[in-house]
């Protein structure tokens, strides 16, 4: 496979209706905002839905999640001393190129291996730094948020007469909101990892699909859609202009709809979502 040649910028136009995006574990779990009330989903969720993808276009992914799992390795040591064998673990350079090798996840964004030793086996500590990185997604307008309390219909334990104390509980939502972020891909760091044109590819072909098979109480079937995608691909390694002129570019409306502002020489590429 060829090392990702051209410098890479995306960005993904995403629906929500009625879900809850991404839960905030310190409010609650209700949906995350930041001060200024804009809806927000971190870029460790949208990694999370991208390394799903993924796997489920049979790619191999280091960082599984308990529930979706295609192994049974529940930690991440375990499953590189299972996979790649102990003497690999134990020696820094050839963790680091194994590894890379071995799962998509890894030679896409980062991993820390971090590892004690044993009985007075000597550690092991390396970082990988990958050449993908994920902005947060932003709603482009304030959400509302609506709240709502459920019951239990049934009694969890006991004879049935009496429901227990744990009957009532809260749901939230976001009924409405276009949010949308930003990505890129820097052959630099790629040349270190292995990175791959291939490896681009398939993050591209998987993006206009992130929320399939997603669904769950928080997030019902169809409550979330991907609008479009944006692909800039520039002509060399360094880019043709900055990531951040490139997003610069993109203005979302609302309602979904976008208007582009071209640069000279830097034709994107529009993929509509599924």
């Amino acid at each position: 496979m060829n090392v990702l040649q051209n410098k890479i910028d995306f960005a993904v136009i995403f629906s929500v209706k009625g879900a809850n995006p991404n839960g905030d574990p310190l409010n609650g779990n209700r949906p995350r905002v930041n001060y200024d009330g804009m809806g927000e989903l971190s870029d460790v969720c949208l990694k999370r839905k991208i390394r799903n993808r993924l796997m489920e276009a049979g790619q191999s992914i280091f960082v599984q999640s308990d529930d979706n799992r295609v192994n049974d390795y529940r930690s991440l040591k375990n499953r590189a001393e299972g996979i790649l064998g102990q003497d690999i673990i134990k020696d820094g350079k050839r963790l680091f190129e194994k590894s890379c090798k071995t799962w998509i996840d890894i030679r896409t964004f980062r991993q820390v291996f971090a590892y004690g030793g044993e009985k007075k086996v000597e550690g092991v500590s390396i970082g990988i730094r990958g050449p993908v990185s994920i902005h947060s997604a932003f709603s482009v307008v304030p959400v509302e948020i609506s709240s709502l309390q459920i019951t239990k219909s049934v009694s969890g334990e006991g004879d049935g007469e009496k429901k227990a104390s744990d009957t009532m509980g809260m749901k939230h939502r976001v009924d409405h909101g276009t949010y949308y972020f930003f990505g890129s891909m820097n052959p630099q760091l790629a040349e270190k990892t292995g990175f791959s044109d291939e490896d681009a590819e398939a993050i591209k072909v998987i993006l206009p699909k992130l929320f399939e098979n997603d669904a769950s109480s928080a997030r019902p079937e169809g409550s979330m859609r991907v609008i479009k995608v944006i692909w800039w691909k520039h002509n060399c390694k360094s880019g043709q202009y900055s990531s951040a002129l490139v997003h610069g570019t993109l203005t979302v409306n609302p309602d979904g709809s976008y208007a582009l502002n071209n640069l000279d020489g830097l034709k994107p590429e529009e993929i509509s979502g599924f």
